[in-house]
């Protein structure tokens, strides 16, 4: 009931971490863990948009053809990607072909660039959504979990008024979650506090 799984290997893991080494490798080392990275977060924003409507554990086997396909998610070079560039990535049975989604990033490029130039870098821009530690629960459990929240409402609001497209405020809050915005690790997670920790020593982009 409390949603932790042990593994053969003796980590308490949060449920949804199965038994996929895949899943679990993403959950151990990079989920919740803050990033200040313009490519990794335009990429995380651009795969999770990818995801609406599907597994998230289809796109994780599918990232390194998403990489290789929009050039490591460079935000520069997809920004100036040409309409034969969607027609080789709607060929491309390597990633998920959604020729709407495909637009979408290419567009979201474009867009990062002008946050770019408008607030210094994305990192700083998304940063400034992070919840009041105050806002939080002291001991986050399975009662815990919300498919968004008035933060991630927030950041899919701004994002959408500058011409961002599949930015709604569940995918901008599964964004959040593991990018490090937010420590949804449950409460008896080994990962918990090490990713607290991480947060504690992080330096918010400004």
């Amino acid at each position: 009931m409390d949603g932790i799984i042990t593994g053969e290997d003796g980590i308490r893991r949060c449920f949804w971490a199965g038994t996929d080494p895949l899943y679990r490798r993403y959950h151990d080392v990079e989920w919740g863990r803050p990033v200040a990275n313009d490519t990794r977060l335009f990429e995380k924003l651009c795969l999770e948009g990818f995801q609406s409507g599907l597994a998230w554990i289809t796109i994780l086997r599918k990232r390194e053809n998403f990489r290789a396909a929009f050039a490591g998610f460079d935000i520069p070079t997809v920004a100036a990607f040409t309409d034969a560039d969607v027609e080789r990535l709607v060929g491309d049975a390597g990633i998920v072909r959604h020729r709407g989604k495909i637009v979408s990033t290419i567009n979201n490029a474009r867009r990062a660039l002008e946050l770019q130039a408008e607030a210094g870098s994305l990192a700083a821009f998304i940063w400034r959504f992070e919840p009041d530690p105050a806002s939080r629960p002291a001991i986050f459990t399975m009662k815990d979990i919300q498919p968004k929240t008035a933060e991630s409402t927030a950041l899919s609001k701004e994002l959408r008024k500058r011409g961002w497209s599949f930015v709604g405020p569940t995918t901008v809050y599964a964004f959040m979650q593991a990018m490090g915005l937010v420590n949804d690790h449950l409460e008896g997670c080994d990962i918990r506090d090490v990713v607290e920790t991480e947060r504690a020593a992080f330096v918010r982009p400004t």
